[in-house]
């Protein structure tokens, strides 16, 4: 299933409540209808304050409901039509005077009878002053709504509407896309095991100094993504040791294990974690580019300008081929940078060398670029793709992972 797949067509109830943060609603219905989703809204009453209905209409194509809604006599029973027919329920911003009501179970209005009747999944954006957010009511409100099953995303730490800085603000619109993306992904990895190799590593010249490469681990990254998204246990061995930071935030998505990940630095540490957790794990993807040559006898202490300087390597260990040739039930994925007019030849040849059940290569001239050629070989297959992002390529690997299980 493709990125630009997992929205079409499903039905998003969105819940719209009193709170300064609800015009940042107008942007992620654009990002949702973008991925041609289905949207209908709700508003509070203390909404209704703050926007006419004819907004979000204007924005969604259907008609928005308010708490007029909930006494017109048409024979028609709004809050059991919109329960019913709700995949996934957002509260967005969820106030704290909204939270207290659902908290007790209030069915004084449409939006908070509609939440009682519906038995789909239901995400809480709180959004209020850190004070607000932090004072035992409200904390006793979010445990107690956690123990009835809402799931309560919360909000981040920012400038918040009345000037103050702390917890409080609303997740942005494309944070919120990617969680509903994540809640709908096929969870056909769910109960595997996958281990993920990301970025360069370093060898160390002398105690300052080391070679490595340019290698960002985004293609590592996206792969991770994609497994727990996709409901796997995933291990990521990250190269890129002093830079936790490059790694963007997951969503975290509920039940299932959120993704270990070892911050190591030579490939001899990635090698021997590696070796350990091949072992357990049902997929292993190669993804990063460690060195293949370390020297032999690195310096104590700092080297000196103008000190007369011969550097002598050794081959580090080719930790792909090593744990490739001894798998069992593992499958294993591999990546292969070449030049253009070898790339099909040495692919082939690597993949069998290194026992891969699928390898991944891609021209040298893109290393490090967003978008590449790619060629993915397997047992009993050969697709080309010209122009792919990072991304795309990672939901097209778990594609073929499902497949193959």
């Amino acid at each position: 299933m493709s990125f630009s797949q997992v929205l079409d067509s499903r039905r998003i109830l969105l819940g719209i409540t009193g709170g300064i943060a609800l015009y940042k609603a107008c942007e992620l219905i654009r990002l949702l209808k973008k991925e041609n989703a289905q949207i209908r809204v709700i508003l509070s009453t203390g909404a209704e304050e703050f926007v006419k209905p004819t907004l979000f209409s204007a924005l969604t194509g259907e008609k928005t409901y308010t708490n007029q809604d909930f006494f017109v006599a048409t024979g028609s029973i709004p809050h059991i039509e919109l329960a019913n027919w709700a995949e996934l329920v957002l509260i967005f911003p969820a106030t704290a005077s909204f939270l207290s009501k659902l908290r007790t179970g209030q069915a004084s209005e449409l939006l908070l009878t509609t939440l009682l009747a519906t038995r789909a999944p239901t995400y809480l954006f709180p959004s209020m002053n850190t004070k607000m957010w932090e004072h035992p009511a409200t904390k006793e409100n979010i445990e107690v709504l956690r123990r009835y099953g809402y799931l309560v995303y919360e909000p981040a730490y920012g400038e918040l509407a009345c000037g103050e800085i702390g917890k409080g603000r609303v997740p942005e619109p494309a944070e919120i896309l990617e969680l509903i993306t994540a809640h709908f992904k096929p969870k056909d990895m769910k109960g595997k095991k996958v281990l993920i190799t990301g970025g360069p590593t370093r060898e160390y010249i002398d105690e300052v100094r080391f070679l490595t490469n340019a290698s960002s681990g985004k293609t590592a990254f996206y792969l991770l993504k994609e497994a727990y998204y996709r409901g796997a246990e995933v291990h990521l061995l990250w190269g890129l040791k002093d830079f936790p930071y490059v790694l963007p935030k997951l969503n975290y998505v509920s039940d299932i294990p959120y993704p270990k990940i070892y911050f190591i630095e030579t490939t001899e540490e990635m090698f021997q974690k590696a070796k350990e957790l091949f072992p357990q794990v049902d997929v292993a993807i190669f993804a990063a580019a460690p060195c293949d040559f370390t020297p032999l006898y690195p310096a104590k202490g700092k080297i000196k300008k103008g000190e007369p300087l011969t550097l002598e390597f050794k081959l580090t260990p080719d930790i792909a081929k090593t744990l490739g040739q001894t798998k069992g039930k593992q499958l294993c994925i591999g990546f292969a940078l070449e030049e253009g007019d070898k790339l099909s030849d040495y692919a082939q040849k690597k993949r069998v060398e290194k026992n891969f059940d699928i390898i991944i290569a891609n021209p040298l001239g893109t290393a490090g670029k967003e978008r590449s050629k790619y060629l993915l070989i397997g047992p009993n297959f050969e697709k080309i793709f010209e122009d792919m992002s990072k991304e795309a390529l990672a939901v097209t690997v778990f594609d073929l992972i499902a497949s193959l299980s």
